[in-house]
């Protein structure tokens, strides 16, 4: 048997006025053919879960495409059309595929088609025809839409926020393929879609109020007949029609129980939708809970939450923490100026620096303060373990460590940097227990590493591109009701599917 993969996987936020380009990719992850083994084979990422499950079986991978740039602004028309010629080039030239192994994000926005992924799966879908088995991972911060659904046999979210499962999930993936294809199982699925917002200071997944549901959903596995189930999280920053929390169930050739099986989790999802809403946080609240707390204490800046797109330049906690002087503090900033500027003073030089809040004032005012040169480096590192993102090469750029004479410990980098590794730091010569206080650009994803040397951790309402008050966002395409900004209709009573 021949398996083609294939990969497109963007996490776009609508809000951020500035697109997505081809260079965004090409300096990410842009791979066609054996490439994709050598950038994903040793992976924590699903790609890598293909590759080891096809591998062990004696089953031919055949690599084909894949394309991945850190979340920011919906793709652009031109690039969009690029990626996908890419990919339908090396699909057509792949000759006979006995089914294929699909990895979209799942909250992909391009400008000419909002629903990115449903348009990319559709395509695969038709060129391949119906005879195909075609089974798909995604993101569980997916907003997931009916092209979505009928272009695959079977779609599996990961199971963990912070994503520390991927690898496995394609493992999953490629096994239930190879099921297919040998004639043990014909996967159906069905998807359930209450019309409800999970906000995502709720999302991580071991602990309340999501432990609970998770648990509900296990126990629906050992249901004869249940493949696989998926609780899809939802992503609030694509303002979309599908924007929401759903549910998918994978059965053997019985769509009645999928069905059942979706539907039984959207109606937990409804009938426990207020513990879901936001618990949101002030800077000063925050950073008062912090210092009374046991350290190091993890501040985790949801406003500018790099993993949802934000520029990585904010500065309204680190502003705080600087006036109030609450050193010792760590943050990083995403500001090639400054760190242009400390490169060329020179460690244990002294010069006044204009700091972050670069991008715009909606993530604070630049911090413009006396700094000492610490520390340069040329900004990449390696991360062995298993991190939210399934990555374990790092490229931050040429980067800066600067401290300021109030205690704050500035790592300033050339390219946005999303804190799934302490490895960050570490790489930069700093122990993050050394620190009272570790800003993080993030609200679930950073606490695979952070939680390892942190006593505290404090979800911090920053204002923002990636704000957690959902009520400040302005909002065009989304459906209406949807809770928490309108009731909404039990799923019982609206139907779903």
């Amino acid at each position: 048997m021949r398996i083609g993969i294939i990969a497109l996987q963007h996490e776009s936020n609508t809000f951020i006025a500035s697109p997505a380009t081809l260079s965004d990719f090409q300096r990410d992850g842009l791979l066609v053919g054996d490439a994709v083994r050598r950038g994903y084979g040793d992976s924590h990422h699903e790609i890598g879960g293909f590759f080891q499950l096809l591998d062990e079986a004696g089953v031919e991978a055949v690599p084909l495409f894949a394309a991945w740039a850190l979340p920011g602004g919906a793709v652009d028309a031109e690039t969009y059309e690029k990626l996908l010629a890419m990919m339908l080039d090396a699909l057509d030239g792949a000759a006979r595929l006995d089914g294929l192994l699909l990895a979209p994000h799942g909250a992909g926005v391009c400008e000419a088609h909002r629903d990115m992924d449903g348009h990319w799966l559709g395509e695969v879908r038709r060129r391949v025809g119906p005879g195909v088995p075609i089974i798909c991972t995604i993101d569980p911060h997916a907003n997931v839409s009916r092209a979505m659904i009928d272009a695959c046999d079977a779609t599996i979210a990961y199971r963990s926020n912070p994503h520390l499962d991927q690898r496995d999930i394609g493992v999953q993936a490629g096994r239930l393929l190879l099921r297919t294809l040998r004639g043990e199982v014909r996967p159906t699925q069905a998807h359930a879609d209450p019309a409800i917002m999970i906000n995502i200071e709720r999302q991580h997944t071991t602990s309340p109020p999501c432990l609970p549901m998770y648990e509900r959903a296990n126990a629906q596995l050992k249901l004869p007949g249940v493949l696989s189930n998926s609780i899809v999280l939802g992503f609030s920053y694509a303002d979309v029609m599908e924007m929401g929390s759903s549910f998918i169930a994978v059965t053997d050739n019985d769509p009645m129980l999928a069905q059942r099986c979706a539907d039984e989790l959207a109606g937990y999802l409804y009938d426990h939708r207020e513990a879901f809403v936001a618990h949101l946080t002030g800077v000063d609240d925050a950073l008062t809970q912090a210092m009374a707390a046991e350290g190091p204490v993890c501040l985790l800046d949801m406003g500018d939450n790099v993993g949802g797109g934000s520029p990585a330049d904010g500065t309204h906690l680190a502003a705080a923490i600087h006036a109030k002087k609450l050193g010792p503090a760590f943050v990083a900033l995403c500001d090639p100026q400054a760190q242009r500027q400390a490169r060329a003073a020179g460690v244990g030089a002294t010069l006044t620096l204009s700091m972050g809040a670069k991008t715009d004032r909606l993530h604070g005012e630049p911090i413009e303060t006396q700094v000492t040169v610490a520390r340069l480096h040329d900004g990449t590192f390696h991360e062995p373990r298993a991190r939210h993102g399934g990555k374990t090469h790092y490229d931050m750029g040429p980067t800066a460590v600067v401290e300021t004479a109030h205690g704050l410990t500035v790592q300033l980098t050339t390219q946005r940097i999303a804190p799934f590794s302490l490895e960050q730091l570490e790489c930069c010569g700093l122990d993050p227990a050394a620190f009272k206080l570790l800003v993080a650009k993030g609200v679930q994803a950073p606490v695979a590493a952070y939680a390892e040397v942190c006593k505290t951790i404090i979800r911090v309402n920053t204002p923002g591109c990636t704000s957690a008050d959902l009520q400040s966002v302005d909002y065009r395409y989304r459906r209406r009701p949807l809770f928490p900004f309108e009731d909404t209709p039990s799923p019982a009573a609206s139907g779903s599917g």
